[in-house]
């Protein structure tokens, strides 16, 4: 056993405090000693277990050992509970291909919003807003819907369809994504999570050869796009409107507006090029120019101007193509966050479900039973059991506990993975 020397051999304190016992850090006693400390002083911070641990023993490395034991400690990790990480997975195939607009759609819901009708008594009605977004050139279109039943969502995808055509992949959120007390974010959360909802519109759009998928729940990241839209939208609307309440057909001519806006947004930086006039919006790829432009005469030079009518149209439209290939689609290689490797989940693991509105110590407890590998081999989706049955979630609403179990992936997990 070796002793702490010092300089307080004349001090009048004990023993055991002017000599204390030296520690080595990576020593399993050591670690029951902290862990002990740690738990006797009502887990206690850093600072307080180095100071009540240095009254009788002296680790070495003290802070990095109180760290340690602090992390691992699963009563205090669930009072800051940390959500899982992963490297940010590559853009989906629907996004980087060239496609006709609205060829591969998602949508999602928002609102409520209030409308009247002219000749009817009464307050005003609810109202949503159905988003619908192109996944290759982020177009929108906005669509009001006037409740939350699935022959209203179905009678809105089939207004999308005449007048945009048919999608071949329609992705959609779950909605629980919507949080809080009022009774509208209930209605939109229950009807896009309740089965027969799915079955219908399955059902519906299995008919037009559209594949309708849905995203995790409770994972807005998987949808980012059309998250951005529906903000956007709201933005429009709210600064637009504010506390006024429409005529129905006021309100429809509104969202049109706003659809337009939405459409004229630059797809890539603006250019400090004098000689740039023009910037690539979703509006080029419907109707080739900003739908907030006024039409102007074509200024193409002369051996544009001696092709066909209908050569023009598609030397134009493979020059906007051009465009979307080498200015926006190089804007998208950048990893604006989660830019790091991660460990991945393995069956087995002890995790926390992130529960929007309740407090981390009520959160529910579980045990990862499946894992869903995406294309880099990278875990993003898990299934998590419960007591309350199982959840297929992100692994950004999961918090791994500092189980010493978690921390060794056993051999067939590899095998898994």
């Amino acid at each position: 056993m070796i002793l702490v020397g010092g300089r307080l051999r004349n001090a009048n304190i004990s023993a055991g405090r002017k000599h204390p016992v030296i520690l080595d850090n990576h020593h399993p006693l050591s670690i029951i000693i902290a862990v002990h400390y740690h738990q006797k002083n009502l887990h206690a911070g850093q600072q307080l277990l180095i100071a009540s641990m240095r009254e009788k023993y002296w680790p070495l490395s003290a802070h990095n050992l109180a760290r340690k034991v602090i992390h691992r400690c699963v009563k205090c990790f669930r009072t800051r509970p940390t959500a899982h990480e992963q490297l940010m997975a590559d853009l989906p195939a629907e996004r980087v291909t060239p496609a006709p607009p609205f060829m591969r759609v998602g949508v999602d819901y928002c609102g409520p919003f209030y409308i009247q009708y002219p000749y009817r008594k009464g307050g005003p009605i609810k109202c949503f807003v159905a988003v619908f977004v192109c996944l290759a050139v982020k177009a929108v279109h906005l669509e009001v819907v006037g409740d939350l039943t699935t022959q209203a969502f179905i009678a809105a995808l089939k207004r999308f369809v005449s007048r945009r055509g048919r999608p071949e992949i329609l992705m959609c959120d779950n909605a629980t994504n919507f949080v809080g007390a009022r009774r509208e974010l209930d209605e939109l959360r229950k009807l896009f999570n309740n089965q027969d909802f799915m079955k219908a519109v399955t059902e519906e759009t299995s008919w037009e050869n559209i594949n309708f998928k849905f995203i995790p729940a409770k994972s807005p990241n998987f949808g980012g796009l059309w998250e951005a839209a529906v903000k956007s939208m709201k933005e429009h609307l709210k600064r637009t409107l504010g506390n006024t309440v429409l005529v129905s057909d006021e309100m429809a001519t509104l969202v049109a507006q706003i659809e337009a806006c939405l459409n004229s947004r630059p797809l890539t930086p603006l250019s400090n090029d004098a000689t740039d006039l023009e910037i690539l919006t979703p509006g080029h790829f419907l109707v080739g120019r900003q739908l907030t432009a006024i039409p102007e005469p074509s200024l193409q030079d002369l051996n544009e101007s001696r092709l066909s009518k209908w050569q023009r149209v598609q030397y134009f439209l493979q020059r906007i193509w051009n465009r979307w290939s080498t200015q926006y689609l190089s804007n998208l290689h950048t990893r604006t966050k989660w830019t790091k490797q991660r460990n991945n989940l393995f069956v087995g693991t002890m995790v926390l479900l992130c529960e929007d509105n309740v407090p981390p110590l009520k959160w529910r407890l579980g045990r990862v039973t499946e894992i869903h590998p995406g294309k880099d081999g990278n875990i993003r989706v898990v299934k998590v059991h419960t007591k309350d049955g199982d959840f297929l979630r992100a692994i950004s609403k999961v918090c791994v506990l500092p189980i010493r179990d978690n921390e060794s992936t056993p051999a067939s997990a590899h095998e898994k993975d």
